[in-house]
């Protein structure tokens, strides 16, 4: 007999107007202009090392791959990373579930970022209308439509609205497709049970987005350049809204970590920047590399040009060099570390603020154009 399952139809949603939120984006944003709180000098060490190795990649045509945890988008770091992928170079951006939302809540109300401990308090984290309906729309839509996680809302940042195709569209692909493309039928079956469920009209629907300049999303789509979204169940407030669905979210999160891993495959020769994500980045990278190697050595070639830098607020003292610490090292529980030693390639940990870090990397960089 199937386990019991929460009813979260019934939870009530408030509109994301009435939410008070800690950070505004016109007043916490970054422009790449700003000026960086200085650095030690072994970090500026480490900064120019990572240049050179940035520079290498791009003449050599290597990606060069940036993912991050959620605060570099709360921070307002947005026009930083816009900035890099627009000068080319930064191939490949990448983010958590929750980066993801708050990139797209600053583009659609300006705002983000809600006070959890009252509003679980009073049964009201994560319940907003907006939030939880657009995004889970957009995945839904983009599964459809062949699009990652990242892509689907990027464009509908971008574009502003979102596609909305006929019942008779939907109920066709079923149909004509059952057998010859099942997945493409199966996501045309789940986006015509919520056009159905939600009464969604055909057509174009306009959703302003008035702060999408500051998107890193919405940029990526309209430059080309991956921006992949590795989410994880039940992590994100957009769980909470019933227009949401695994099956579409699955799809996006699958042909995003597929985007990924094609890039890691290229890695050889080219540069993975993490930054304060302690869990997602390690996680992705270690299957990706793992699936290219095995190709690479089919093919009679291995994986060991790449450069790994590690940036996050924690105090790491350990020669990673050196190889894993003991298990009764502090260090030794630091994952992102722990997972990237083993990753081969070249690694280096850069213990400083995501701000200081890429405005320096920022400033760094255009020196060599």
């Amino acid at each position: 007999m199937p386990y019991p399952q929460f009813d979260r139809s019934a939870v009530k949603m408030q509109p994301l107007a009435a939410r008070e939120n800690k950070f505004e984006i016109q007043k916490k944003v970054v422009l790449p202009d700003r000026e960086p709180a200085p650095l030690p000098s072994a970090s500026q060490a480490a900064i120019v090392k990572l240049v050179e190795r940035i520079v290498q990649a791009r003449d050599s045509d290597r990606p060069v791959m940036c993912t991050f945890g959620a605060h570099a988008i709360k921070n307002g770091l947005g026009p930083v990373f816009i900035k890099l992928i627009e000068d080319d170079w930064f191939t490949h951006l990448a983010t958590n579930g929750a980066g993801i939302i708050h990139d797209w809540e600053f583009s659609y109300q300006g705002k983000s970022c809600e006070d959890v401990q009252r509003m679980v308090d009073q049964g009201q984290f994560g319940n907003w209308e907006e939030t939880g309906f657009y995004i889970n729309l957009a995945l839904n839509v983009g599964a459809y439509e062949g699009k990652g996680y990242g892509e689907s809302v990027g464009g509908m940042i971008h574009t502003q609205a979102l596609k909305i195709p006929e019942e008779e569209e939907l109920e066709e692909v079923v149909a004509r497709r059952v057998k010859d493309d099942a997945p493409q039928a199966a996501a045309a079956a789940d986006l015509l049970s919520v056009v159905r469920e939600f009464q969604l009209k055909p057509g174009r629907l306009e959703i302003p987005h008035e702060w999408r300049r500051y998107s890193a999303q919405a940029s990526a789509y309209r430059l080309g350049v991956p921006f992949t979204g590795h989410p994880m169940i039940g992590h994100d407030i957009i769980y909470n809204h019933p227009m949401n669905q695994g099956a579409g979210l699955g799809r996006c999160a699958e042909r995003d970590f597929l985007t990924f891993a094609e890039s890691v495959s290229r890695i050889d020769g080219g540069v993975y920047i993490s930054i304060g994500s302690a869990v997602m980045s390690p996680m992705i990278f270690e299957k990706s590399l793992s699936m290219s190697q095995n190709l690479a050595i089919q093919r009679g070639e291995h994986i060991d040009g790449h450069y790994i830098q590690v940036v996050d607020l924690a105090k790491s003292d350990w020669d990673w060099s050196q190889g894993e610490p003991p298990e009764d090292n502090p260090a030794y529980y630091l994952r992102y570390n722990k997972t990237f030693s083993r990753m081969g390639g070249t690694l280096n940990y850069l213990q400083a603020d995501n701000r200081d870090f890429l405005l320096t990397l920022t400033r760094q960089l255009e020196t060599m154009k």
